[in-house]
């Protein structure tokens, strides 16, 4: 009888293991095509906190991190997208703030002009770009994290979830971002 049990135990080991190791292969699977969907959007989004490139790049990784135990731990599967971004909200908010006590200036990436237009409309994009930058850069930090994710495609009930505030404040946010865009444009 114990010879019974003990062979049923070992033919079970291995089965449960192939069981596990099939749904940590799918878990991963997972994580890597919402990686690969997200990534980049999510590490331009931790830019806009005025972090580093090389810290955007480990918060992606911890986002991408928590979310494979998230899964792991079989917790809900429901908005994931706003979930991500929920994640990495909190752990630039973080970083930030651990920045900000060693460092008197933080890193900006500043992208090269497109080589192809003439010079003239290089300045004038530039001016352009530079007058809405100043706009998006005087709206207070809420407005412009609502802005942001609403540009990266969240619905509004995603972006009250992320930032963590109600459905009217996400609305009210971007009217007046956008207002303050618009004026900005008409000048």
């Amino acid at each position: 009888m114990a010879s019974q049990s003990q062979s049923a135990l070992s033919m079970g080991l291995p089965l449960m293991a192939t069981a596990e190791a099939e749904v940590r292969s799918a878990l991963e699977r997972d994580v890597m095509e919402l990686f690969d969907q997200f990534h980049e959007r999510l590490a331009g989004y931790i830019l806009s906190f005025g972090l580093a490139k090389h810290d955007a790049e480990d918060i992606v990784q911890e986002t991408f991190f928590a979310l494979f135990c998230h899964l792991q731990m079989e917790r809900s599967r429901e908005n994931l997208r706003g979930w991500i971004f929920r994640v990495a909200h909190n752990l630039a908010l973080k970083r930030r703030t651990s920045n900000r006590r060693y460092e008197s200036e933080a890193d900006y990436v500043i992208e090269p002009l497109d080589p192809r237009p003439s010079a003239e409309d290089q300045v004038l994009f530039s001016q352009r770009r530079s007058r809405l930058l100043a706009v998006v850069d005087a709206l207070p930090e809420q407005d412009q994290r609502c802005l942001y994710l609403r540009a990266e495609g969240l619905k509004y009930r995603e972006i009250a979830q992320v930032l963590g505030i109600s459905l009217g404040s996400v609305a009210q946010s971007l009217a007046r971002s956008v207002g303050r865009l618009t004026r900005s444009e008409a000048r």
